[in-house]
């Protein structure tokens, strides 16, 4: 039996210039874009106080 995924995967339009802005972001800080993308919605979400754990 495979184990249940606890993580939901959507596709995300974004523009070329936020995306290497990323790509090289994630590679200065040693995370993949997806790890960078992660990390930084985590951040902006417990800034805001909206993050739930």
């Amino acid at each position: 039996m495979a184990k249940e995924s606890k993580n939901k995967s959507f596709v995300l339009r974004i523009d070329t210039a936020t995306m290497e802005a990323i790509e090289k972001w994630a590679a200065d800080e040693f995370r993949s874009v997806n790890g960078q993308i992660l990390y930084l919605l985590d951040q902006a979400l417990k800034k805001s106080g909206r993050l739930t754990k």
